[in-house]
């Protein structure tokens, strides 16, 4: 026999309708009641560094590695290349603002640094190149008796490019950490000593494999590669154009090409972060080959990001570099 139902009220399936109803009701209700919680804000750093640009970032990531409460940011992010004529915005002023220290390449590289400290008279700024040596901008780099540049406007700042350099500064960037929070002295020692070891045994790799290449004369689109050429005795016959945002001239191109031809030079050197468009003509017209070394002025935020890039500059020249 039939059960009798209801009109408008299946009897056998009402009280599987009102579990289901339930339900729904109870999820609704942990959803609103989750979605009225106030979020945790979470904790503010307890030493807070930030950096001026890519290099600097990078030195900074391997020094404080793994240690609590320590955070780092990069003002200028990931710009096309170096910071040059960087204009600063407000928002990069209220980033430093809220600095414990502000890490900068030095060597005239921060152009508005005046502006900075002008403003915030009171910030600790860690100058990365303090006791190193700099050349005149627009020097050619070859061999070691270069003239050393007093006038940080004179200078070529591009010290990083040189690993040697990049070690003096890892160092005074360290010695300014340690300074400015003892707390974490010994595990910034410990970080420092272990990437210094790194860039040690990179530098002994690259001059091994370097040192005795036969041909050592190359041409560059930017002023980079000077302290770069003079640790690794390599000579700049020319820098093209030394903006790297400038186009050269054609008269520049015309003269460049004539000096290939008249020369032994075989690889002109671009650079990944800019158009290589000059160097490409320059070499269909010369016979040159067109390679590109990289300053490490961008790439991924990743602590062994330099390391790579100059492993990587060591193949290419390798390649370039080494035919009879």
């Amino acid at each position: 026999m039939k059960k009798r139902q209801h009109a408008g009220r299946p009897g056998v399936f009402y009280p599987m309708r009102r579990v289901i109803a339930a339900f729904f009701c109870i999820c609704l209700l942990i959803t609103a009641v989750a979605g009225c919680t106030p979020r945790q804000p979470e904790d503010p750093p307890r030493f807070r560094i930030v950096t001026s640009f890519y290099p600097m970032y990078i030195m900074a990531l391997n020094i404080t590695d793994g240690i609590d409460g320590i955070q780092v940011d990069n003002m200028a992010g990931q710009q096309t290349g170096c910071l040059h004529d960087y204009q600063l915005q407000s928002k990069d002023m209220k980033n430093i603002e809220q600095a414990d220290v502000f890490v900068i390449n030095g060597a005239g590289m921060e152009s508005f640094m005046e502006k900075v400290t002008d403003q915030l008279p009171d910030l600790r700024v860690i100058d990365s190149s303090e006791g190193i040596s700099l050349l005149m901008s627009g020097e050619d780099a070859h061999g070691h008796d270069e003239e050393v540049a007093h006038d940080h406007s004179d200078a070529n700042p591009h010290i990083w490019v040189s690993i040697s350099n990049c070690m003096k500064q890892v160092r005074n960037i360290a010695d300014g950490l340690i300074e400015a929070d003892p707390e974490d002295a010994v595990a910034l020692e410990e970080n420092t000593q272990e990437y210094l070891a790194k860039l040690s045994d990179l530098r002994g790799r690259m001059h091994e494999a370097l040192d005795d290449l036969p041909n050592r004369d190359i041409i560059t689109f930017h002023e980079a590669f000077p302290y770069f050429a003079e640790e690794f005795d390599l000579h700049i016959v020319k820098v093209v154009n030394r903006e790297p945002d400038s186009q050269p001239s054609a008269k520049e191109l015309a003269d460049t090409i004539r000096l290939i031809e008249s020369t032994d030079v075989k690889a002109v050197f671009a650079e990944p972060q800019y158009s290589t468009d000059a160097a490409q003509i320059i070499a269909q017209e010369s016979g040159a080959t067109v390679y590109l070394l990289d300053p490490a002025v961008t790439g991924e935020n990743d602590k062994d990001a330099y390391l790579r890039a100059m492993e990587q500059n060591m193949e290419v020249l390798k390649e370039a570099l080494g035919g009879a």
